[in-house]
């Protein structure tokens, strides 16, 4: 009819677009986000190769562990028949006369445990240790023999070394990797205008929080696949006690990685939305990679010192990775990791509502770099 006017397909999705409440277009808009990743190549191989690597830490972790560690075959004591127990390739026996004289070399350091006979076990043996269970002697042996800790400290300090290592990496990894993608695609929506028809049909704090949903859910991923993939590598290495022992300590660094990246994506976007050049993103989120490496840095320096791990556990930006340890270690009261978690989501809705309005004031303003107050003022 002549009073009619014809829709076009772009007007019609415009106008369905326009319709959306908030919640639905920033799924949306995280369902783009995902799908962009996923057909991406350089991120399908770059998280193969990180999965890959994490397989081969653990078990090498674990045939290090069932070698005594990285400094070749373990030095253990034996008391009469009990050496015959042990195998000569895979440990260096010191045959002593008597409990007494293995008791010695276990607490002064001069092997890391003692086999001597007796016990409550089919076996008839004990292992002498000093501060934590040797697993990969109880392991090695043909039958569970009774264990006594002369010095117990609750840990083994070779796993405790490996695991802060394991925590720092997969978080420094994954918050560094899936932040600069969030970086680069910000730059590149605002460098090839196609924010501006975005921004039509969606406002920028919708944007901003889809591209924030869409990123932590492939990180989340991508860290569940990684502690599924090491839990396999542990049970295939004869590691299922520390699995054991690491059960609550991988639920909560799920956790407050999920939350801690929020925080950190909420930067890197709002950061990025400063400049219009993708040569300019490292200059403007380099704050931010110092705030992904420092946990990294403390939580391997600072894996034995209970205090230092306090401190980590309740600082926002490293509280993913100081918490955990602290709950593996035994160090941890029950309630502190949801005081952790309460701290952390009040810090991540302050940066949310400053990162919205330096996104929401910059996004659109092309050209040289925008300055922090000019964003902020501008922001509606």
């Amino acid at each position: 009819m002549s009073g009619t006017t014809p829709t076009t397909p772009a007007a019609s999705t415009a106008s369905t677009a326009g319709r959306l409440s908030p919640t639905r277009a920033a799924w949306l808009v995280a369902e783009r986000e995902i799908t962009t990743r996923l057909r991406s190549k350089a991120f399908l191989i770059s998280t193969g190769v990180l999965l890959l690597f994490v397989l081969g830490g653990v078990l090498f972790a674990g045939f290090a562990a069932q070698n005594g560690g990285f400094g070749g075959p373990g030095k253990v004591a034996a008391v009469g028949e009990a050496a015959a127990s042990l195998d000569p390739e895979a440990y260096e026996v010191t045959e002593v006369a008597d409990r007494a004289a293995a008791e010695e070399l276990v607490l002064d350091g001069s092997v890391e445990a003692a086999v001597i006979p007796g016990g409550d076990t089919p076996i008839g043996l004990t292992v002498l240790a000093k501060e934590s269970a040797p697993v990969e002697l109880l392991q090695a042996l043909s039958a569970s023999p009774s264990l006594e800790l002369l010095a117990p400290t609750g840990t083994n300090p070779f796993f405790a070394y490996i695991i802060a290592i394991a925590f720092g990496i997969v978080f420094m990894m994954s918050a560094i990797t899936f932040g600069t993608t969030i970086a680069q695609s910000v730059v590149e929506e605002k460098q090839t205008r196609i924010v501006e028809i975005l921004l039509a049909t969606v406002s920028a704090r919708t944007l901003l929080a889809g591209k924030i949903l869409g990123n932590s859910i492939l990180a989340l991923a991508q860290v569940v696949a990684i502690a599924a993939l090491a839990s396999v590598g542990m049970l295939a290495t004869g590691q299922d006690l520390l699995l054991g022992e690491l059960g609550t300590a991988l639920i909560w660094f799920a956790v407050l990685f999920a939350f801690g990246f929020v925080l950190l994506a909420a930067m890197y976007a709002a950061l990025a939305a400063l400049v219009s050049r993708q040569e300019d993103i490292g200059s403007v989120t380099s704050p931010v990679m110092m705030l992904v490496m420092l946990p990294y840095v403390g939580v391997i320096m600072f894996n034995d010192n209970p205090a230092m791990l306090a401190v980590m556990s309740y600082i926002p930006f490293s509280a993913p990775v100081g918490m955990p340890m602290r709950l593996y270690l035994g160090t941890a009261e029950w309630w502190e990791p949801i005081l952790s978690l309460d701290i952390l989501a009040v810090t991540i809705a302050i940066v949310l509502w400053i990162g919205a309005r330096i996104y929401a004031g910059s996004i659109l303003r092309t050209g040289g770099r925008v300055k922090l107050s000019e964003a902020l003022s501008s922001a509606e």
